[in-house]
């Protein structure tokens, strides 16, 4: 277990170091700059640009900012808010979008569950007409298409939940963005629930647990349950990141004050060293992710060699 967490994070730190690469020459290059306020003169956009040393090689530029990152320092806002440290802006914005994204991910994984296994042991039409239409309708249908519809029935005619985001009921006026983000989660999650249980359901050892008399709920706990959710740990990773990643058009329905609304301004302004801190938080977020989930995916089915060796 040790050796192959080593190995991991070793990998995971050059990726990340790649990437963070890649970024920072990418925006180097872009056309514009952070200081292209009109009013500003030739000679004092060549001051500012000296003063957040921008005028050096982007080679010093980039392992300065590395040495800068590896001391928590992810530099300061260049144009949003000028000289405001990004930890700052991120810590006032990136919990709710964590807090919406896990409970989103929470919701639509637990309905997805229930729903598929529903359909796969259960063989009544009408089940399978629901699943039918909602997996299609989620997977079909584009998230801000649905909290389009939400926001009409249950805010605006039924007046259930509040319209946009309030700071003084971040629960309840979470509960739309919630419902929409988690939709394609439920999807998706219902799908390869269902597909998975219906091929345990006819596998030899379910077939002799039921002719020894085994109760149908201990089947679906002790071997559906737990051999179903094994392809459903690893599509989890890629639903939670999406999640957290790409819900700025939700973000932006409700007024939620996260990280997309602050990704969208600094791309807009160039605020390159905004854009940076984000993108790279986005990677490291998503290889973190992907360790844990590739862990759990390892604890669930012992088949699985830490080492990588089959048995």
């Amino acid at each position: 277990m040790g050796k192959y967490l080593r190995r991991r994070i070793l990998i995971s730190v050059a990726i990340l170091f790649l990437i963070l690469l890649i970024l920072f020459l990418l925006l180097q290059f872009m056309p514009g700059s952070p200081f292209n306020d009109a009013k500003l003169t030739p000679e004092q956009s060549e001051a500012l640009k000296k003063s957040y040393g921008l005028d050096q090689p982007v080679i010093v530029q980039f392992f300065r900012y590395v040495g800068n990152m590896l001391r928590g320092d992810l530099g300061v806002s260049y144009s949003i808010s000028p000289n405001t440290p990004i930890t700052t802006l991120l810590a006032n914005r990136f919990p709710v979008t964590i807090r919406i994204g896990f409970m989103s991910m929470i919701f639509g994984t637990a309905i997805g569950i229930i729903l598929g296994l529903v359909t796969a042991f259960f063989k009544s039409r009408i089940i399978k007409v629901i699943y039918s239409v909602l997996t299609l309708l989620g997977i079909a249908v584009p998230s801000y298409l649905f909290a389009v519809f939400l926001s009409w029935t249950l805010g605006y005619k039924a007046e259930l939940f509040p319209l946009l985001y309030d700071f003084r009921s971040p629960v309840f006026s979470a509960i739309m963005p919630i419902m929409a983000l988690s939709f394609i989660v439920m999807a998706v999650i219902a799908r390869f629930t269902k597909s998975e249980a219906e091929d345990v359901l006819r596998s030899d050892y379910v077939m002799l647990a039921r002719c020894t008399g085994m109760n149908s709920r201990t089947i679906i706990i002790k071997y559906i349950l737990r051999n179903s959710l094994i392809p459903v740990i690893t599509v989890m990773a890629g639903l939670l990141v999406g999640l957290l990643t790409g819900s700025l058009v939700i973000e932006k329905m409700y007024a939620v004050p996260g990280i997309g609304e602050l990704l969208t301004n600094a791309i807009s302004s160039n605020d390159y060293s905004v854009v940076i801190a984000l993108s790279f938080v986005y990677s490291a977020l998503y290889i973190v992710v992907m360790l844990i989930l590739d862990i759990i995916y390892c604890v669930v089915d012992p088949r699985v060699r830490l080492g990588g060796k089959a048995d």
